[in-house]
């Protein structure tokens, strides 16, 4: 028998339980009383990132940009939007390139954006380049279903 989902919140990286049965989108913190989701990609720095990148049962897609980055600036409102629409199915982050040099290093970013897509701290999925949102949509479903 399952015992729920185990869901990191966006606020206090706490790890939450979700019984069987609940829906995880209408799920607050125990510890912070906040929604665990947001419906808007989180920002993730180092110390954060392994707290939502080894959820074991929420995958992470990851947008790895720069505030310099034009294609960057440009897929924003995409992402935010896929991250409204995916959710609590996957949680959105943003990792700033500049401001986490070893994160980007760590996963060999070369260009951006890149998106990584996280399950069990694992990469599962790559793209990079600036998508438009139905592209975005159908690389998300396609990694999802071959979960």
């Amino acid at each position: 028998m399952s015992d729920g989902l185990h869901i990191p919140c966006p606020h206090c990286d706490k790890l939450n339980r979700v019984p069987p049965g609940r829906r995880a989108e209408e799920g607050k913190c125990g510890h912070c009383k906040l929604a665990l989701f947001a419906g808007e990609p989180l920002v993730l720095t180092t110390k954060r990132f392994d707290a939502h990148a080894g959820a074991r049962d929420l995958p992470l897609l990851v947008d790895f940009w720069a505030e310099w980055c034009g294609p960057c600036r440009t897929m924003a409102p995409t992402f935010a939007a896929a991250a409204r629409k995916f959710e609590p199915r996957v949680r959105f982050a943003k990792v700033n390139t500049d401001e986490e040099r070893r994160l980007a290093a760590k996963f060999d970013i070369r260009s951006i954006p890149t998106m990584i897509l996280f399950r069990a701290g694992q990469p599962a999925g790559r793209i990079s380049g600036a998508l438009p949102a139905g592209e975005l949509d159908r690389w998300v479903e396609a990694h999802l279903a071959t979960a």
